[in-house]
Formats: structure tokens, sequence, C-alpha cells
């Protein structure tokens, strides 16, 4: 069904109508949606604002002036409770890989659900061994040990205790602007300012530089593996990354100064997830990684955002820096929302861990989450989901970066397949993030044309674009177009 977004409509037995308050622009056309969502009679506004203020976490997360409250969601779409219409471009913190209720993934949790919800691993489950195969099928040698957890927090916990168990050494290193769980453990790795506290944790965590080629010391335009480069200059050869080498050298000086001489091991993100789609230089973590195992550590990729044909041209983030870790951590995507999450690692290193510890995890595994995972892994293969991220995603890519040469305030656009970034900052020479308010706007407003995005960055000053892999061009066009007409609206109200 088309939708005019200038014109608010109610369909006849459905209670969805467009997202429409006319502004100083004609709106965006949203591309065509066949399905209904049911009515929504649940609790009222207000009431969940009360119960949310009295009962649930006041730490504030929520987007928006006035928070969304969601009610349906099919494949790329949103619906909530007055009958709004979305295009969701954040995947729930890019989580949805498959589409929102997927039919098939939906069918399969069903019969599960009537068939055995859940044992734990006292007593053997045909789905545990069938996802263990497939998901084992999709890593190279030596990755074979599958460990089931529940979040990618979960995840990450139980490798920096792999590695230290294997390593028998104390400390492990991640990148500043890393985010790698907000469990007691992980906020060790997790360099991220509103993550830290003053009280004491992470003991053994160790940040090092982030090799940021837009917003850190080096970096040109030809340093990361995107069809998009920073518009910083540099005299490197194809083959040749200067930016890369001076992080190194300046990795190298960490590990001559900031920890022992011997460590266990060195967690990175193939692409920063929370920290705004931030991009190594190539070939950074290839020797980083040599770097790091030279002094008895293992590496750690954690695949928690970037991992299952997101980045599309691989299925696996570390595949695009040529690396093989020791550990990969995943979580978010391998469920498509359904609370899961997995610690893959070599027979070495299981070993290790099962020497020291009777590890044990009460709902890792369970036959509900199995079965769920497979039919992830089944819909990925059988839609092309990863070749439609590489071709939608390097579409969509191109197009965002043409708004670099039009706007002063769009300062870097970068990513890979479906994960973008689009920094903002105040001007392109200083590279100053943009004032929050200016964000959160510009944010609004693409929300009102019905256009959903997240934002991350130390500052909260990018933009993250991580749509559903199931997106399609005409909704790539139209994401661009909400995007450069909130920009051009923004631009109008800073003249005034």
């Amino acid at each position: 069904m088309q939708r005019d977004t200038m014109k608010s409509f109610l369909k006849v037995g459905a209670s969805w109508k467009s997202v429409t308050k006319l502004g100083l622009h004609t709106r965006p056309k949203m591309p065509p949606c066949d399905f209904t969502p049911e009515k929504y009679q649940s609790l009222g506004y207000n009431r969940v604002l009360e119960i949310h203020k009295k009962h649930l976490s006041p730490v504030v997360t929520a987007f928006f002036q006035k928070p969304l409250l969601l009610h349906q969601g099919h494949m790329e779409w949103l619906f909530d409770a007055e009958g709004n219409r979305y295009l969701d471009f954040f995947s729930g913190i890019v989580t949805v890989s498959v589409g929102h209720c997927h039919p098939k993934v939906n069918a399969v949790a069903q019969k599960q659900l009537g068939r055995l919800w859940h044992t734990s691993a006292i007593f053997f489950h045909a789905p545990i061994h069938e996802y263990a195969e497939k998901l084992a099928a999709l890593l190279p040698e030596p990755l074979k040990v599958i460990f089931l957890v529940n979040s990618g927090s979960e995840a990450n916990d139980l490798a920096m205790l792999m590695a230290r168990a294997h390593s028998n050494n104390i400390e492990i290193i991640s990148f500043r602007g890393a985010y790698h769980g907000c469990s007691p453990y992980t906020l060790g790795l997790t360099n991220v300012g509103t993550y830290k506290m003053e009280l004491p944790g992470g003991i053994g965590c160790q940040p090092t530089m982030c090799p940021d080629v837009f917003r850190g010391p080096w970096g040109g335009s030809h340093c990361r593996d995107s069809p998009v480069q920073t518009i910083r200059k540099c005299s490197c050869a194809p083959d040749c990354c200067q930016a890369k080498d001076l992080y190194i050298e300046q990795f190298k000086d960490m590990l001559n100064t900031s920890v022992a001489k011997s460590i266990a091991g060195f967690f990175a993100e193939p692409i920063q997830g929370v920290n705004g789609v931030v991009q190594y230089p190539k070939g950074f973590l290839k020797e980083a990684f040599e770097l790091v195992r030279a002094r008895g550590g293992v590496c750690i990729a954690d695949e928690v955002q970037t991992g299952f044909g997101r980045l599309g041209s691989h299925f696996w983030g570390f595949q695009t820096h040529d690396v093989l870790p020791d550990i990969v951590t995943m979580a978010k995507g391998i469920g498509n929302g359904f609370p899961m999450a997995a610690v893959v690692t070599t027979p070495e290193i299981a070993k290790s861990l099962a020497k020291r510890l009777q590890h044990f995890n009460t709902f890792g595994g369970n036959p509900l989450a199995c079965a769920v995972g497979s039919a992830v892994l089944e819909v990925i293969k059988e839609e092309n989901l990863q070749g439609n991220s590489q071709e939608v995603g390097t579409y969509m890519l191109l197009k965002f970066a043409k708004l670099k040469d039009e706007f002063e305030i769009v300062g870097d656009v970068r990513g890979k397949g479906l994960m973008i970034g689009i920094e903002m900052v105040q001007d392109k020479k200083s590279r100053q993030p943009l004032p929050q308010e200016e964000v959160n706007k510009i944010h609004e407003d693409c929300k009102n044309m019905g256009l959903l995005v997240g934002k991350g960055g130390i500052f909260a000053q990018t933009f993250r674009i991580a749509p559903p892999m199931c997106i399609t061009k005409l909704e790539a066009d139209f994401a661009v177009e909400v995007f450069h007409s909130a920009l051009t609206q923004h631009m109008e109200r800073r003249a005034k």
C-alpha cells in the first residue's frame, strides 16, 4: 500500500496511519507496505509512562522527547500504539538481522514452543546439536567449539575468562571507544565515558588508542576498507598505509609501557558499533594480533554487531581484516532479537577452561533459542541476505556519502554493508562534534518523517544506520531522502 506522507489517513478496519506533521518541506513519500498491524488494545500511553517511572530503571535510555510506544513489527517496519508506521533503520540496536517477526522464524519458534521450551545441558536435545553443527560450519578451522549463552555481555565475560584461563595471565587490552558490554567484568573492556563509574571494577583491563582515521591523530583518504573514505588527505600508496604504521607504533608503545610482559588477550570489534561505526586502517588488526600473540595473549573478535553477513563482503567482520581470532563472540543478530549469544573458540582453549572451571549455563543453548538460531541461519542463506547487505548497503552508503559535499555539518560517512555511520560536526575544518541538542533535533525530524535511526559516538554525534538485512533499494532511497530533508530543515533553523 502506497503512503502519501503529506496526508494522514486511516485504513478501514485497521488502526494504522501515516506519520504526518507538516513542516518546511514536502515529506518524502514512504515506500509501500502490504502488512496491516493489529489494533492496539493495551495500556494507554500515560499509564505506560506512570508504570515506567515507578517500576523500571531510572536510567534515561529512550530515544525522542516523547518516547515511542511500539506495538508490532513486520520485517523492516515498526508500528506504534497510535498506528504510525516507521522504517526501522536501527534494528533494535543492530539486533534484528532477518526482519521483525520473520514468517519462517516465527513458524519455527511456534512449533518448538509446542514441543519443548527448556531443558538445561544435563540432558541432550536435538536443536542444540543441529544448531552447533550449522554454526560451526560457518567458521574456519580451528574455531569449532561452541559455548551458548544469552547475551553479548555474557559472551564477552566468558571470553575474558577463557583468555585468562588459557594464558595464565590477567591483563586484557581493548580500544578506547570500545563497547563490549555492561556487566561488572566487561565494563573494564568498555571504554565509553557514560559506562564508567567511580567504584573499582574491570581489574586487569587496559585501554589503548583507537586507530580512528577520521577523529584520531592520523588517517587519510586511502585508509579504510569502505567504498567511502575520510575527507582527510594522505600521501599513502595503495599498499602502504602510513596511518596504520603510526597507530601500530603507538600500540607497541602501549605494550612496552602499560601492561606486563605477558598478557591474557586483546578484544576488538571489527568495526566499532557504539562508538559510531569507527573503522581502522587496513592491515592494523593483523599486525596488532601478531604483537599480542608474541606476548602470550589470545585475540578475541567481538562480532556482536558485525557478524552474520551484515558487512556484506564476508559473513564475519574479522574476515574483512584477513585475521583468524582465537575466540569469537557473537549475539544480537544471531537470534534476530531472541536472547541468545555464543562464544566460539579452539579445542585447545576450550580444554584450558574445562580444566579450571566446570562452566555451566542454565538457559544457554535451550531448545527454543537453538531452533530460532537455526531458522535465522537458514533465512540468511535462502534469502541471500549477506548479498543483499553488500548490494543495498553499498548503494545506500554511496548515496549518503554525497551529503558530505552538500552539508558542512556532515563530517564523515563511513561503513561497510548495512553498518553505516554519519558523523556530524560543527564544521569540517575543526571536526568538533555537533552539539547534542542539534543532533537530537535532526534525530527527531527523521522520526517525524517515518525513519528510525540510531546514535553513537563518544559525544553521541554520529547517526548509526543498521537496518534489517532484508531492506530494498527503494527503502534505502527513502532513508536518504528523509535524512537530506532533515538536514535541510536543520540548516534553515540554524540560519534563522
